[in-house]
């Protein structure tokens, strides 16, 4: 199973989509201080945050009055305040009663596919994308991985522009088209892309040739979309499914081109026949039933990696469900006059909280916890993830705060969950160069106005965002 190493997997993967300077910055290429990083140090003048209380990603204790060096894109050096070697001239910021925490990394997003309350082809261009990635930093979100649904060569080229040193907006990694089902998966009706933006193979080789056009595209990963979008409603007439063999041709050839898969399900019996097929990243949690021994023990034994999506569910009803929320500065920070408006409409609402998929969704959340629970404390690879801007309601940056609450609701810890959307995030994207505040390491951090260990709504309190070592955002909500 040589085609799993993540050496091979970075160096044919992720680092050939890099800019030449920041090349040296991804997993398998040896150093992460490449040249662009060290003639760009030399020439920045270097800044310190010290008396911060620090939460470096790596699952460790906080640790009070810490002082974080930072010069060009990276960290330097992290040591105690008054102990570490601070060189002269830098210059010194006090962030004293606050915490530092590495930048949220998604797993799952999309972009280019949601404008306010549109939805469609029409929505991806370079604005669109860009404000969303915009958005996605003020929250903290400071690296993004779009799962399907775009397409080149905008997509490859905004990918690219993100990765430079000194680009505003998040980075972003992700899938170019990714592949449905004819007539299925996903639901030409809802998400309305165009078909230049997904591809829905029909044959063995069909399926052959949309890899390798994704392959020669530089896609990160590949997408699978397979099941019938029942989501829990059994009243609800299900889409055409995938055939196995087309599922197995689409992902024997991306090993083939040494580019993982990750897969859209929802139920146990998907989940597993996909594991056993190969897939590399389940890319939603697993929502009708609890998970069992033989599937724990196949992602296990795979190292395939879990993202549970739980905010995706929580969508579809908060907003009808919980009006008051409107009233939420953070949440007004990410919202658009069109969605607003939506939100506020009783029609919309009453039709919302009495459909069908409501009830489901209800129930898809807490079976979804329950699940996140149990892998976890079983030791599979959990990443982090929401399926943000894949719906209107699912709203970026936003999302992501929403789901660090969801997984303390599920029974983690708030530092296990900022684990897994920052050092945990970032090894699913076999990216070493960030999730971690550490020498070396990309300057992308949070800064907090309280401690997320004492409650993890203190996410929401951002006083400032730093990506590639440049004050980006901040706050979030004015003072």
């Amino acid at each position: 199973m040589g085609w799993r190493s993540e050496e091979k997997q970075a160096g044919q993967g992720l680092s050939r989509l890099l800019l030449a300077g920041v090349a040296a910055s991804v997993i398998g290429l040896g150093s992460t201080e490449g040249s662009a990083w060290a003639q760009q140090a030399q020439a920045s003048s270097p800044v310190v945050l010290e008396h911060v209380r620090l939460f470096d990603g790596t699952g460790a204790a906080e640790q009070d009055d810490m002082a974080v060096l930072v010069q060009g894109s990276r960290i330097v050096s992290v040591g105690h305040t008054g102990k570490l070697a601070v060189p002269q001239g830098a210059k010194r910021i006090d962030l004293s009663g606050k915490t530092l925490i590495p930048g949220l990394i998604s797993n799952h997003s999309h972009v280019g596919v949601v404008s306010g309350t549109s939805v469609g082809s029409q929505n991806f261009t370079a604005p669109v994308i860009k404000g969303a990635l915009d958005q996605y930093e003020r929250y903290g979100v400071t690296t993004v991985t779009a799962l399907g649904l775009t397409k080149s060569p905008l997509f490859d080229d905004l990918r690219q522009a993100q990765h430079a040193d000194g680009s505003a907006g998040a980075d972003l990694f992700g899938v170019d088209q990714g592949i449905g089902v004819p007539g299925g998966m996903p639901p030409e009706g809802m998400v309305k892309v165009g078909k230049d933006q997904i591809f829905r193979p029909a044959t063995v080789a069909e399926a052959q040739q949309a890899v390798q056009t994704m392959a020669r595209e530089h896609t990160d990963l590949v997408k699978l979309w397979v099941d019938d979008f029942r989501n829990g409603v059994a009243s609800q007439k299900p889409l055409p499914v995938m055939k196995p063999e087309i599922w197995q041709a689409v992902i024997n050839e991306a090993h083939s081109q040494h580019l993982r898969v990750a897969v859209h399900i929802h139920d146990l019996d998907y989940g597993k026949r996909l594991v056993a097929a190969g897939a590399d990243i389940i890319a939603h949690g697993v929502r009708d039933e609890p998970v069992d021994g033989t599937f724990i023990a196949a992602l296990k034994d795979r190292g395939v990696w879990y993202i549970p999506t739980i905010s995706l569910d929580e969508a579809t009803y908060l907003f009808a469900e919980q009006p008051e929320i409107l009233n939420d500065p953070v949440l007004k920070a990410g919202l658009s006059a069109d969605l607003q408006k939506q939100f506020s409409d009783p029609a919309w609402r009453q039709k919302t909280v009495s459909s069908p998929l409501a009830k489901a969704s209800h129930a898809a959340v807490a079976m979804n916890q329950k699940n996140l629970l149990t892998l976890y404390k079983a030791g599979v690879k959990i990443g982090f993830g929401t399926d943000s801007g894949a719906a209107p309601v699912r709203i970026p940056g936003f999302a992501e705060h929403r789901e660090l609450r969801l997984l303390v609701q599920a029974g983690l810890t708030p530092l296990q969950a900022l684990t897994l959307a920052t050092s945990q995030a970032a090894a699913l994207l076999n990216l070493s160069d960030r999730g971690v505040i550490a020498p070396g390491k990309r300057a992308d951090f949070v800064v907090l106005e309280a401690d997320p260990a004492d409650n993890i709504a203190a996410v929401d309190q951002i006083a400032a965002v730093w990506r590639g070592g440049v004050r980006a955002a901040g706050p979030l909500v004015p003072r």
